[in-house]
């Protein structure tokens, strides 16, 4: 992808990680959309705009497109509007990570530096596999997915869609986690997790909320 524009939604810390990963990959310019301006200094080679409408603005340039927010709902809809708006939006990939060249990868994830796909692994569009994080082999990821640094789930693990696993934690192989599940940082997943559950500990259990 050498020499490529690549039109990122997103300006914040997510955004300058997934820039940095584009330029490894070889992406140039890089540029970046938000409805507000960014707290933290921006690279000079990054170019920055203030757009209310960043799918229309990317779709008008006929570029590649990437959505760099940590929401995972949010990312999952803005990804979703960009290719309904026949924006191309390739894998993002840091030249560090590993990917086997017998997994799947959907549109718009972004692998970052030392990440590990290995074989058979399916990844649906959106996912974020943050740094040093690792998908074993034959391991299903719905769209959405973010899995944190040094995150791992081990081999035959499901998990569904906008499920977030924290910094750290580690899932038992065979283990079937549900959609828009929250596994807390350094929490040890061994058995399955129904969908909408918050787990935490060694072993994870749910949080269980006063009323």
């Amino acid at each position: 992808m050498g020499g490529e524009a690549l039109h990122i939604i997103g300006a914040g810390g997510h955004a300058a990680v997934v820039a940095d990963c584009a330029e490894t990959a070889g992406y140039s310019p890089i540029h970046l959309y938000a409805d507000r301006k960014p707290t933290q200094v921006l690279p000079a080679e990054w170019r920055f705009m203030l757009c209310d409408d960043p799918v229309s603005r990317i779709a008008g340039t006929g570029g590649l497109g990437h959505v760099a927010v940590g929401d995972n709902a949010v990312r999952e809809r803005l990804l979703e509007a960009l290719i309904k708006a026949g924006v191309s939006c390739p894998p993002i990939i840091h030249s560090s990570s590993v990917v086997s060249q017998h997994a799947s990868l959907g549109f718009g994830i972004a692998l970052m530096a030392g990440a590990i796909v290995n074989a058979r692994a399916r990844l649906g569009q959106g996912c974020i596999i943050n740094s040093g994080a690792v998908v074993e082999h034959d391991c299903h990821l719905g769209d959405a997915v973010h899995l944190s640094p040094r995150a791992a789930i081990a081999g035959g693990v499901t998990v569904g869609a906008r499920s977030w696993i924290g910094i750290g934690a580690v899932v038992r192989e065979g283990v079937t986690i549900g959609d828009d599940v929250v596994v807390g940082a350094g929490a040890a997943v061994v058995a399955d997790i129904p969908s909408g559950t918050t787990v935490v500990g060694v072993p994870a259990r749910p949080i269980v909320r006063c009323s």
